[in-house]
């Protein structure tokens, strides 16, 4: 199977929101008579949108109407019309995706993202999304070292440590380049409650300043990334508009209202210093999805359990076990799954997800119990928010699994191949429900290698 789909992917950050429209090229790369493995095998960005300050009406509240005219306008500048669009991604990040109307958002961009990945990215979602983007993920593994990534934005600093090219941890500080904002003037016009312990540093709102009036700030913010670096780390990476302030600051540090031009230079001085290898990332400003490929597939009504569940499903993001998680005990493999939900949570708590895993090959009834005992309490927390246990697995053990598990709401099934950062939809059963049908989606990023040529400038 080959296929080309064009794709859109929008970003709406804390300080920017953008668009990138990309032809992907899918391939399914598994054997015949197996499982579909399907991948995005080559990527072309033909348009890249201007970079606009994501329109606010207050410091809690996104403009809607606002983020769905940028967004217009761009698809009238690229010459693209809805129907030509077959699939993509929507992503809230940073601070905005903590604003109260987050989700209203999402609903005001329905006409041009109708069957689009459609996500508020929480800070370790966030985390993984830009280092994957940046290619920090890639790097690891090609050089077979620890790499810790900081995607530095305008109201947030997301960090995520890879190890040869396998996630270990997420993390997210307060720091970002529009903490503090600036008129052309170059007094001061907002100042983050995020900044209360830093108060005594802070200029006074109104307050004319000049650079020099913020290095203590400056220094300050410095010094928590430097010490958020664990100490067998050497490789740092970077995204986010302040990483693209590390290499090409403006000659105005004015020239975006912001703190961004003063901050990533301090930080790169600061960091060199201290002998760190500094990677710029493939992308920065732009490290983000530039779309999502899907693929279908239909899975058979008599490998699944499936218990009041009202379909359809749409957008499941998928945590995925490693089979080193999978083979642990219940008590292992709960810790596990519990630690993984958190990636999906945002302002108003945990999503539904989908847990996928590859499943063993005739296993004793004794190891599905035990799978089946870890799932469950693993999952438990998701139970109390309001959703229920979705489970996809590879291998062929889906109703067993199920009904080990019990309770209900509930839905196991198999035949299907999804990796981590996949979203799934999960159709009505159909063919008086023989067959379910289920759509792959998986996120696409840019395929530039990190440090190499710059393909884009910030510019706004």
């Amino acid at each position: 199977m080959r296929e080309t789909l064009k794709s859109v992917g929008i970003d709406i950050g804390t300080s920017t929101t953008q668009l990138v429209i990309s032809h992907l090229t899918l391939e399914n790369r598994a054997s015949p008579f197996t499982v579909p493995r399907v991948a995005i095998t080559e990527r072309e960005i033909v348009y890249r949108s201007a970079i606009h300050f994501t329109p606010l009406l207050s410091d809690t509240v996104i403009d809607a109407d606002g983020v769905r005219a940028i967004v217009g306008s761009e698809y009238q500048k690229a010459g693209l019309r809805r129907e030509e669009v077959e699939t993509g991604a929507v992503i809230i990040t940073g601070e905005t995706a903590r604003k109260e109307n987050a989700r209203t958002v999402l609903a005001a961009l329905s006409e041009f993202a109708g069957d689009f990945v459609v996500a508020t990215a929480g800070p370790d979602l966030e985390s993984i999304l830009a280092a994957r983007g940046a290619g920090a993920d890639e790097y690891s593994r090609e050089h077979r070292c620890k790499v810790l990534h900081f995607d530095i934005g305008g109201g947030t600093s997301n960090l995520a440590l890879y190890d040869n090219g396998v996630l270990l941890d997420t993390d997210c500080l307060d720091i970002g380049g529009r903490l503090l904002k600036l008129d052309d003037e170059g007094r001061v016009v907002y100042r983050s409650p995020v900044l209360a312990p830093w108060s005594g540093l802070l200029p006074a709102l109104g307050q004319r300043v000049e650079a020099a009036d913020l290095t203590p700030l400056i220094d300050a913010m410095t010094e928590v990334l430097e010490k958020a670096v664990p100490k067998d780390v050497k490789a740092l990476s970077f995204s986010g508009g302040v990483a693209d302030c590390m290499w090409e600051p403006p000659s105005d540090w004015r020239a975006f209202g912001d703190i961004g031009p003063l901050l990533g230079p301090a930080l790169r001085r600061r960091l060199e210093g201290a002998g760190y290898t500094l990677v710029r990332g493939a992308e920065t400003i732009r490290a983000t999805v530039v779309g999502a490929g899907a693929h279908s597939v239909e899975v058979s009504g008599s490998t699944i359990h499936c218990r009041e569940v009202a379909f359809p499903l749409k957008n499941l993001p998928v945590l995925r076990l490693t089979q080193g998680e999978e083979a642990g005990d219940a008590e292992t493999l709960a810790a596990a799954v519990e630690k993984k939900l958190s990636r999906y949570a945002d302002q108003e708590g945990l999503s539904q997800v989908a847990l996928a895993l590859t499943g063993e090959m005739s296993p004793p009834y004794r190891r599905v119990a035990e799978l089946a005992r870890g799932l469950r309490a693993g999952l438990e927390p998701l139970c109390t928010a309001g959703y229920f246990p979705v489970v996809v697995v590879e291998r062929d053990m889906a109703k067993v699994l199920g009904q080990a598990m019990g309770g209900s709401p509930l839905l196991c099934l198999d035949g299907v191949s999804a990796r981590e950062g996949d979203y799934l939809d999960i159709g009505a059963p159909v063919a008086g429900g023989s067959v379910l049908p289920v759509v792959v989606k998986t996120l696409a990023f840019s395929n530039s290698v990190p440090g190499g040529e710059r393909r884009e400038r910030r510019d706004l």
